[in-house]
């Protein structure tokens, strides 16, 4: 009988727009927030749950370093060419992070994970 238990870790993610941050949660239990950008008035960040559908490594564009996408079609978290945009509603509806946090979320939440957005 093999006795090894292995413990899974479950990651998800809270947005709040209107706070302008995102945190990161394991098995319940904040582990960390990091500031962010949202959408501009005109395409708001879409309220809702959502999971990670699909990541990519530099994605391009102004995409930054990394691209989480979500199940709400043409949203995601991704990283940034324009850093001094962090904090700021400029989005057409996407999260923006610092390029640095956003390569530490990537290589911690799997495809699959829930990202729950709100705006209080």
């Amino acid at each position: 009988m093999d006795y090894n238990l292995r413990i899974v870790q479950t990651y998800s993610i809270t947005i709040h727009t209107a706070a302008r941050t995102l945190t990161l949660y394991r098995n319940g239990q904040r582990i960390k927030s990091y500031p962010i950008a949202v959408g501009k008035p005109s395409t708001p960040t879409p309220k809702g749950t959502f999971k990670i559908v699909n990541k990519a490594v530099n994605p391009g564009g102004p995409f930054g370093a990394r691209w989480l996408g979500l199940s709400k079609p043409h949203i995601g978290i991704h990283g940034t060419n324009n850093p001094l945009s962090i904090g700021k509603a400029v989005s057409n509806g996407c999260i923006r992070m610092y390029n640095k946090d956003v390569i530490e979320l990537y290589h911690l939440v799997p495809i699959g994970t829930t990202v729950k957005i709100i705006s209080i």
